[in-house]
């Protein structure tokens, strides 16, 4: 471990690195955070004041050359919400999610018809991947505030209808194992590209 022997896992967690950004970004994320999609202020309603599992998340943040929807500093994940027309930008998502990678921060990628129809199971997923990274890093687990309820809206509903074959695929239920966690799926279906996620148990390599 090197160094690293002298700190705590709590000193540790604050200690991650700032990522540079290109800062004609900034300007642009302000716009990003006053047009919010219909997806991205749902899921922002469950994840700011630290609602999921006690953490801190900011909206439409720059990384790099790219604009995150949701990023979490001390957790270094990014959770993006996508519409159907990523559909047909596979290619360019592909090289989105690698430049994210790249720069050490975990990227997770949901549809916007699950956000809207299911937030429960998105919600339930990024728990999940949260739960088994805090075994994986050896942090003490952080108690939720209190249990996070879909709307009213968004219980009551009817499902909007799956716009393709291959396109906004409902998600299922998500594993009720305790550490369990999603996983990005090496064969994606056509046009999803890297990133997206489905519920599997999950061990990490010991």
């Amino acid at each position: 471990m090197g160094s690293f022997d002298r700190y705590s896992a709590t000193q540790m967690k604050t200690a991650r690195p700032i990522i540079p950004y290109r800062t004609d970004l900034t300007e642009r994320a302000r716009e990003l955070r006053r047009k919010m999609t219909l997806a991205e202020v749902l899921l922002w309603k469950q994840l700011k004041g630290k609602q999921l599992c006690g953490y801190d998340f900011d909206r439409q943040k720059p990384l790099g050359r790219r604009i995150v929807d949701f990023y979490s500093k001390e957790l270094a994940l990014d959770v993006d919400v996508d519409g159907s027309v990523h559909d047909y930008t596979r290619k360019e998502d592909e090289q989105r999610h690698k430049e994210i990678e790249a720069l050490g921060v975990m990227h997770l990628r949901f549809w916007n018809y699950d956000v809207k129809n299911d937030i429960g199971s998105v919600l339930k997923q990024i728990e999940d991947w949260i739960r088994a990274e805090e075994l994986r890093r050896g942090w003490p687990k952080r108690d939720r505030p209190g249990k996070v309820s879909r709307s009213r809206a968004t219980r009551n509903r009817k499902p909007t209808p799956n716009p393709s074959e291959g396109g906004e695929l409902r998600a299922g239920g998500a594993t009720q194992e305790e550490h369990a966690a999603v996983f990005r799926n090496p064969s994606s279906p056509p046009g999803r590209g890297q990133g997206w996620v489905r519920s599997k148990t999950f061990q990490y390599p010991t």
